[in-house]
């Protein structure tokens, strides 16, 4: 059998795609797991929702005139933004995170993710991104914008100045993913989910609007579940009414797309799922 050439690579070796390479690797993105929302971050916020430029976010949607209708509020790495992104490809999704490095993790991971082929996207190309598809809709057509266009991330404060972003009633779904519990009572003010802040978010939603919440510390769901059911803009509606209502893929998205919900898996931990509707309050 005649000897391969040295330097020649096998027939059977295929070239690893050189798109592969852009997407950001998140060791050289160093960041504390969690950020005081009372300090002062040095960040810029739209003045109004008016005045926020989303044209910049989402450069394949500009002149339609939408704004986003999905919300991650603290979105960490980004896990769920680039799941849903290929399952609501009509919808504009942000993510708000108020760490530096993180932020910009999420901001170089879609930029990358733009960039590459939908057939160069193999699935362990990013651990927590769905199967590629060259298919936006069942309709879809070439002019339609491609995978990964109709997702952002701005660094912000949302327990601030969220109402500086979304109009009144734009939001038709708002997460919050494993928040930091704040474990010490004096912290609890700083919890994402209190009475003056349930306030904002009835604000930003439409009614009929979902508030979906998870996390794997019990205390935390009873206070959030508590909050959301003593206010009066929002009822609970169970996991089994979402699915039937064909929420099925969200569902599963808050469950296992997040970096903490993986790892609370491989823990072999629990989560606690509570998701509420924006309702309308009759003034009769």
């Amino acid at each position: 059998m005649p000897k391969r050439k040295r330097g020649n690579a096998p027939k059977s070796e295929t070239p690893q795609p050189q798109n592969i390479n852009l997407l950001p690797q998140k060791r050289h993105y160093r960041q504390r797991a969690h950020a005081n929302p009372f300090s002062d971050h040095s960040l810029v916020y739209p003045a109004s929702p008016e005045q926020m430029n989303w044209d910049a976010h989402y450069p394949a949607f500009v002149g339609t005139g939408q704004t986003p209708e999905f919300a991650d509020v603290g979105c960490g790495f980004g896990g769920l933004l680039i799941a849903l992104s290929p399952l609501f490809p009509e919808k504009l999704i942000i993510g708000m995170e108020i760490r530096v490095q993180v932020s910009q993790y999420v901001q170089d991971r879609i930029t990358a993710l733009r960039e590459i082929p939908p057939d160069l996207l193999p699935s362990t190309s990013t651990p927590d991104a769905p199967p590629p598809t060259t298919e936006l809709s069942p309709d879809a057509s070439s002019s339609k914008p491609g995978p990964y266009q109709n997702v952002s991330i701005v660094r912000a404060n949302s327990m601030k100045f969220m109402p500086n972003y979304f109009p009144k009633h734009s939001l038709s779904a708002l997460f919050f993913l494993f928040p930091d519990p704040h474990f010490k009572s004096r912290k609890h003010k700083a919890r994402i989910i209190s009475p003056t802040l349930l306030a904002e978010y009835a604000y930003v939603l439409k009614p009929g609007g979902i508030v979906y919440t998870i996390t794997d510390v019990h205390d935390l769901h009873e206070w959030m579940r508590t909050h959301l059911e003593a206010f009066p803009l929002f009822e609970f509606v169970s996991e089994e009414v979402l699915r039937a209502e064909g929420k099925g893929p969200i569902l599963d998205a808050v469950y296992t797309s997040t970096e903490e919900g993986k790892k609370v898996e491989r823990n072999q931990g629990e989560k606690w799922l509570a998701c509420f509707r924006r309702i309308e309050v009759s003034r009769d």
